[in-house]
């Protein structure tokens, strides 16, 4: 049974809300901007606004929700059946420019975020809200779950030292915000000018729920999240993108299993994994040693030894130590067939795949020094985010 509405549908269903958007209307969306009823955002701004809905806007991996990766942009292009402009914000520009916004004054945003620091939505927002700072464009945000809840924190804050495309604000891997708290966040902490901003709330929804509690359908907001519980472990898998290690690209499962051709998994697993799991006291998680063919990406037509992660009781569950852990003892393991990741990835040069990811160089070190998990508790620094995000909670 349903239990939330999102923001799109309190917003369709509410017509003395719509009447107060008198203006033209753009809308920044995906393949997962629809309804309680699976109904995509566009046919109901379409409904709603008519000859009013002048552009549509996508995100990362497009509008259609089909590119795959990072640094794999998308193209400008018209919407075969409502025949308006969609223009790609992962494409030549991260930033809808003067002629993308001319004759707007209503921008739309309805994105469906994984709640990880990694993923790019809550970017594309930023930077949205910073160009409509100086024009006269109101941005209102059509608010969606945190699929991973939104009261737990975890792992280290971003340094900005290490800014990118996929880090751009001082948060936490998990950063328990909605996508409608997480702009209230950017406007009252990280930016000085700013827009005209309005979060229009989910009803329903409770900061203790995952995904799966909502009642809604999932509809995947990029190609590789087809799950819901793709994203419970995606803090887990989602640095091994800054590894040579495949993390299930090419695969059914992508981002909840990785590999290497040299890794023989259930030997690894009988004698030193399950061990080494079972000491470093986390729970609510599982191992298992699996083999797999990538179809494209890393290793294709290359079988892999490696493991998925499967989170069996999700309130316990600690995905970004459970994967940092991982990532030690693999790289260990492989000696000499390990690699980082090189430069460029996210079209920065000059810093490690891998530092950008994390969001700092220190936890590249802890690898590669065989921390101890003492030493990673250390660098979750989150006394003061954690008073930032009960400020800025809307639930």
């Amino acid at each position: 049974m349903q239990k939330v509405a999102v923001g799109l549908q309190i917003f369709a269903k509410d017509t003395l809300l719509q009447q107060q958007f008198k203006g033209n209307v753009a809308l920044l969306c995906h393949n997962a901007s629809i309804d309680g009823s699976c109904n995509h955002a566009t046919f109901i701004f379409k409904s709603i606004f008519g000859n009013r809905f002048k552009k549509i806007f996508g995100p990362q991996h497009g509008f259609s929700t089909d590119a795959q990766d990072n640094m794999i942009e998308t193209d400008h292009t018209v919407h075969p059946y409502f025949n308006i402009p969609v223009y790609s914000l992962y494409s030549e520009t991260r930033v809808p420019t003067d002629a993308m916004l001319e004759g707007i004054d209503h921008f739309f945003v309805d994105l469906q975020d994984v709640g990880c620091r990694m993923y790019t939505y809550i970017y594309t927002l930023t930077l949205l809200l910073e160009k409509c700072a100086n024009k006269d464009i109101e941005v209102i945000i059509l608010d969606r779950p945190n699929p991973i809840n939104g009261e737990t924190l975890e792992g280290n804050v971003l340094d900005t030292a290490f800014a990118s495309f996929i880090g751009r604000h001082p948060i936490p891997v998990r950063h328990g915000l909605t996508i409608g708290e997480l702009g209230l966040m950017h406007q009252k902490l990280w930016t000085k000018e700013k827009a005209n901003v309005k979060v229009i709330q989910m009803q329903g929804w409770e900061r203790q729920m995952y995904f799966l509690d909502t009642g809604l359908s999932w509809a995947l907001p990029s190609p590789n999240i087809a799950r819901a519980e793709s994203c419970l472990v995606f803090p887990a898998t989602v640095m091994f993108e800054g590894t040579c290690l495949s993390e299930g690209r090419g695969t059914t499962q992508p981002l909840e299993i990785m590999g290497h051709p040299k890794i023989e998994p259930f030997s690894l697993f009988a004698d030193h994994l399950e061990k080494t799991m079972m000491r470093s006291g986390l729970k609510g998680f599982a191992i298992r040693p699996i083999l797999f063919l990538p179809t494209f990406h890393k290793y294709v037509d290359v079988v892999c030894g490696g493991f998925q992660i499967h989170a069996t009781n999700k309130t316990t569950f600690q995905p970004w130590r459970v994967g940092q852990l991982m990532l030690r003892e693999l790289f260990h393991h492989l000696g000499t067939e390990f690699k980082w990741l090189e430069p460029p990835y996210e079209y920065i040069h000059h810093l490690e795949p891998i530092d950008i990811l994390n969001g700092t160089d220190k936890l590249r070190h802890w690898v590669e020094k065989k921390g101890s998990l003492e030493d990673l508790d250390d660098l979750e620094q989150l006394d003061l985010y954690k008073e930032q995000h009960q400020l800025i909670s809307l639930y």
